[in-house]
């Protein structure tokens, strides 16, 4: 078995935990050193990263942006904000329209208060909140802020359970559930999410992503291999090492560098000739010499 290190644009399935995935690729691929980038409910569908061997220890540099397709039920309300849960209230809501939905949207963009879902992995006073939920124990749960970029609406489905078709862009630790909910609260109908697909997660597509059936046919044609290491990172600055800089900070050295503009709250990608990625570094100031100091050392095999 081939030796992957890099990352693998998982398409996940419904029904699976994303830590499920991450069993399923270590099974596939008989290695040990596998992790996911991001959570994704198990009724939902779509972008899982996934990092093999040492490309796990990359995985906080990737991006946070994400973007969902999200389909929300109006006139039912359920104990976990989404179809997998029990159904608290159901009213048939057959005056709802869609210019009344797209008056309350504008609302859901920019940066906002939110409370997630009581069935979700946050933790509170050291403990998951869906564990406290299953366990039947009330308590309060922290308003988050979160950002939202974007919302578009794709379809709209009239009737007694009239449903929205929307495309979210948000950022990191923003529940498309808790939207979903209090979209339905605005309007006074109750709303719950009914279907969510991540369609961007971490740098990666959906349109680019490989099913797990995928990978289970082209693993034994030898016609698989994972995306690089540093494919989800283009979002950083970069720099090229000439050597003897390139093999001094590869062994840990920090060299003298002047960027010639503000890098002091970035992550560098640092290579060397032809394209080879070295690892992550970050600029900093000793006294009055500007360094380019190593965080992640990627490759030292100069």
């Amino acid at each position: 078995m081939a030796n992957f290190c890099g990352f693998l644009n998982l398409n996940k399935p419904a029904g699976l935990t994303s830590h499920d995935c991450v069993a399923r690729v270590r099974r596939l691929l008989k290695m040990k050193r596998v992790g996911h980038g991001g959570t994704l409910d198990p009724a939902a569908t779509g972008v899982l990263p996934i990092a093999l061997d040492r490309a796990t220890r990359l995985l906080q540099f990737l991006p946070d942006g994400k973007a969902y397709r999200a389909t929300v039920r109006f006139g039912l309300q359920t104990t976990t904000d989404d179809l997998e849960g029990e159904v608290i209230a159901a009213h048939a809501v057959p005056h709802l329209d869609l210019p009344q939905v797209q008056a309350a949207l504008p609302q859901f963009v920019g940066q906002i208060q939110q409370v997630p879902p009581m069935y979700s992995a946050i933790q509170v006073q050291g403990q998951r909140l869906y564990n406290l939920a299953r366990a039947g124990e009330t308590i309060e749960v922290p308003v988050r802020s979160v950002v939202v970029s974007r919302i578009e609406i794709l379809a709209w489905r009239s009737g007694d359970f009239p449903e929205i078709d929307l495309e979210i862009a948000c950022g990191p630790g923003t529940y498309i559930r808790a939207i979903a909910r209090d979209l339905g609260e605005v309007l006074q109908t109750g709303g719950t999410l009914a279907k969510l697909e991540r369609t961007e997660s971490c740098g990666f597509q959906l349109a680019d992503s490989l099913t797990l059936e995928d990978l289970e046919i082209r693993l034994p044609q030898e016609i698989w291999q994972p995306l690089p290491p540093d494919a989800a990172l283009r979002h950083l600055p970069a720099i090229d090492l000439p050597v003897p800089a390139a093999q001094r900070w590869c062994q840990g050295q920090s060299i003298p560098w002047s960027p010639g503009m503000d890098l002091s709250k970035a992550m560098i990608r640092v290579y060397h000739g032809d394209d080879r990625f070295l690892g992550i570094g970050q600029w900093v100031q000793v006294d009055e010499t500007e360094l380019l100091a190593p965080r992640i050392v990627f490759d030292n095999n100069l």
